[in-house]
């Protein structure tokens, strides 16, 4: 694999800089309800977000309900084994469908004001006098379909009306990373098992995520466990840095675990230039892909508000490790721990970004300058608004 160092694309700032600083973005960004809204319509309503573990919903009449922007998003599994996605409203007088998370239905989705009721594949099928009204189209009239592409075992909708290339909008983002999407299918993560799943409730904007997670310029500042397993991250150089690399374990380190001991046999399709490296994929707006040689760890964000994020994170073993009952929590609690100290590292920023010191915003260090491509991203997508 090449290792090309990414161009950083600086932000524009006010003043002048040296040339070894760019501007972040200012911070209203973070604060500023009306531009969370436009985030809302021009990116989690807009493009591809990754919704469900597909395998959750292991049951024809399985469901859950998931945020995404301002929609209630309802994914089912049909009687015929396919999922589907609608939105979760009643086409009678917008009640919402199903108020649960999570739940299972037998045959079908009945709205609990008028009882207008659909088939898991979204048409109306009955409803209070319905047979005198012969008029209604129980197709037009079912729930509105929204889009869905399954990738790495995880399912993936969007509520555009004419939904973006998932190849080039979110396939690419493995390619922009690893150098092929061949690299991230090594690891065969549809095909992986949850071993652990634990939901953070995080009171910080998005992006402060993203940003923390792109840079490694605060890890051996807050991140000891993962510098003693990833030595090179103590220079401050993220694994996002170079197109191509990944993170190499010390020499001493037998495992991507806590203490550096033993984890489990290298996944089968893994390359050998993949083993022993850890890497690191944001596919945007709200995914993180941690691929290490035994196991992979999913992030998945849900912001709900400019200062409230919901991150639920994944991780997925080879079957035969779950279903032997193996004792995972050495690899969980590596990562585990380094999302605690990343969301509370967020949490203690997000209050100053109603400061006046950080009107203008800051500044980003050459080891974090390819950020400033995650910005230029943003303000492109929100219609070039300015600062």
């Amino acid at each position: 694999m090449t290792t090309t160092p990414v161009s950083p694309a600086p932000v524009s700032a006010p003043g002048q800089l040296p040339p070894s600083l760019i501007a972040t973005l200012p911070g209203h960004y973070y604060t500023d309800p009306e531009i969370f809204r436009q985030e809302q319509e021009r990116l989690f309503e807009s493009m591809w977000f990754c919704a469900i573990r597909s395998a959750d919903l292991a049951k024809p009449g399985a469901f859950r309900t998931v945020q995404v922007g301002r929609e209630s998003v309802l994914i089912t599994r049909s009687r015929t084994g396919e999922l589907r996605a609608f939105l979760n409203v009643c086409r009678h007088r917008g009640a919402r469908l199903c108020l649960e998370e999570v739940g299972e239905v037998r045959r079908n989705l009945q709205c609990p004001y008028h009882a207008w009721t659909y088939d898991l594949d979204g048409k109306l099928i009955a409803a209070p006098n319905l047979v005198k009204m012969p008029d209604v189209d129980r197709t037009e009239y079912g729930l509105v379909k929204v889009a869905l592409r399954e990738w790495l075992g995880y399912t993936w909708v969007c509520l555009a009306d004419e939904p973006p290339s998932f190849e080039e909008t979110v396939m690419d983002a493995a390619v922009e990373r690893l150098g092929n999407v061949a690299a991230i299918e090594h690891y065969g993560t549809e095909n992986l098992a949850l071993g652990k799943r634990i939901t953070y409730d995080v009171k910080a904007n998005w992006k402060l995520i993203v940003e923390n997670f792109m840079e490694c310029y605060h890890c051996a500042t807050i991140h000891p466990e993962l510098t003693d397993v990833l030595p090179e991250f103590a220079d401050g150089y993220a694994a996002q840095y170079y197109v191509g690399h990944g993170a190499e374990f010390g020499e001493e380190v037998k495992g991507f675990t806590v203490d550096g001991s033993e984890g489990f046999g290298k996944l089968p399709a893994v390359a050998e230039d993949q083993d022993r490296r850890y890497y690191a994929i944001t596919v945007k707006p709200t995914v993180f892909i941690n691929l290490v040689p035994d196991h992979v760890i999913l992030h998945r964000m849900f912001p709900l508000a400019e200062d409230r994020t919901i991150v639920e994170c994944d991780w997925l073993y080879a079957p035969e490790v779950v279903e032997s009952g193996a004792d995972v929590s050495k690899s969980v609690e590596l990562f585990h721990r380094v999302n605690a100290q990343d969301f509370e590292a967020c949490e203690r920023t997000q209050p100053a970004m109603a400061s006046r010191a950080y009107r203008r915003g800051g500044v980003l260090v050459p080891t974090e300058h390819h950020i400033g491509i995650f910005h230029e991203w943003l303000i492109g997508m929100l219609g070039g608004m300015d600062g």
